[in-house]
């Protein structure tokens, strides 16, 4: 991603005005704990001006953008490294989103690379990703720390395979 300052800077402006920076635990059924953590950037634009997020996309190289049946579109980056790369990159200019900035550093500090979360790891994250609600005025939340949490007091506890040959 090489960008002019000018250029970083018009993409913050961008993002702090007409985009959102998420975490949220998303329910997948075949993940061992049953919640991935996902890690978006959106950009929105009325689809006559779908040319501006066709020219951030070139940057990036990544994400997708899709049009909406409102007459709006949105250019949509999925992944963890992915979106705290690009937050770092426009971290200098941004002034709105710097909260998320802020809250995004303290959950990848959290996370383990390349290695599964455990129970626990989730539900610290959790209480970070919470502040996402907040601070994006999410009002349709439903995967919140509390119902990661009671999903998992459903599930039965899985023993360790050691204490399987003690038994």
């Amino acid at each position: 991603m090489l960008l002019t300052e000018t250029q970083k800077a018009y993409i913050a402006g961008f993002l702090d005005g007409d985009g959102c920076v998420m975490f949220q635990f998303i329910r997948r059924k075949d993940y061992v704990h049953g919640f991935q953590i996902r890690a978006s950037i959106v950009f929105y634009q009325k689809e006559q001006h779908i040319d501006h997020l066709e020219w951030i996309k070139r940057f990036f190289g990544r994400g997708y953008i899709r049009r909406r049946k409102d007459g709006m579109a949105e250019y949509t980056i999925v992944g963890i490294q992915f979106v705290l790369e690009i937050l770092e990159l426009l971290k200098p200019y941004l002034r709105l989103k710097r909260v998320h900035v802020d809250v995004a550093e303290k959950i990848a500090n959290l996370l383990p690379r390349y290695q599964r979360l455990d129970r626990d790891l989730l539900l610290q994250a959790g209480v970070l990703i919470d502040q996402f609600q907040k601070i994006n005025y999410s009002k349709r939340r439903r995967n919140t720390t509390e119902a990661v949490r009671a999903f998992f007091n459903r599930l039965p506890v899985t023993t360790d395979l050691s204490d399987r040959h003690r038994k």
